[in-house]
């Protein structure tokens, strides 16, 4: 994708990712994980799906186990309770992230959390670590699950924020960009024409950078593209 949007002017919206960009929160995610398929009497999974379990809805993961609708819908309920109960404190924030954050917020740039996580966890997780008051809005899937592709949160996000799209083509008409680490982030960015960063030491498989406008080794360089 190229782009002639600039990160670093005052006016680009900011829309960030949680897990794997802000937080390093697989630990919980794994552990959650693992415990809702033993719920459900689910064989060891291959590791290749493990390492892929943060940023999509886990409820597409275990479908994607082949479990019956049934099963998926236990399993969820299951990870869901341990995630609540104590996954969610499986977690800790990336080196930088915290500093750069206040730095943006105190430099007037409007800067939103989009997140495929359950919406109140994701607020949880952000107070815990004191960082909530940094943005403007955190948009997360809902509770009922009618919001939880990463495309839906990001609709929810710019509609708080008050950014229209246009009618034909479905892309904003105001500048924002997309940080995230997953090519999730990128693809729903996409369906409104923003542009991506995708940050590397997330949890990204091989080849995921692509279509992402800009990709970042450290807090450092998205610091420099953001001119933070």
């Amino acid at each position: 994708m190229t782009t002639t949007l600039d990160p670093r002017h005052p006016e680009t919206v900011l829309l960030v990712d949680l897990d794997g960009t802000v937080t390093d929160s697989f630990a919980g995610i794994e552990n959650s994980f693992r415990h809702a398929l033993a719920v459900v009497g689910a064989p060891e999974p291959d590791p290749r799906i493990v390492a892929g379990i943060a940023g999509p809805p886990m409820i597409d993961t275990l479908n994607a186990l082949g479990l019956s609708p049934e099963s998926a819908d236990k399993a969820m309920r299951a990870y869901r309770e341990r995630y609540t109960e104590v996954g969610w404190l499986e977690n800790s924030v990336f080196d930088g992230m915290g500093e750069l954050l206040a730095d943006l917020a105190a430099g007037g740039r409007t800067v939103a959390i989009a997140t495929s996580k359950n919406q109140t966890t994701a607020r949880r997780i952000l107070d815990h670590f004191g960082l909530a008051d940094h943005f403007r809005y955190i948009a997360g899937a809902s509770d009922d699950g009618t919001r939880r592709e990463k495309s839906d949160v990001i609709a929810a996000a710019l509609d708080e924020l008050g950014i229209p799209t246009d009618p034909q083509t479905g892309h904003v008409t105001r500048p924002v960009v997309m940080i995230g680490d997953r090519s999730h982030d990128v693809q729903g960015a996409a369906a409104f024409g923003i542009p991506a960063i995708l940050v590397r030491w997330g949890y990204a498989l091989d080849g995921e950078e692509q279509g992402a406008t800009w990709a970042v080794g450290s807090v450092a360089e998205l610091r420099d593209v953001l001119g933070a």
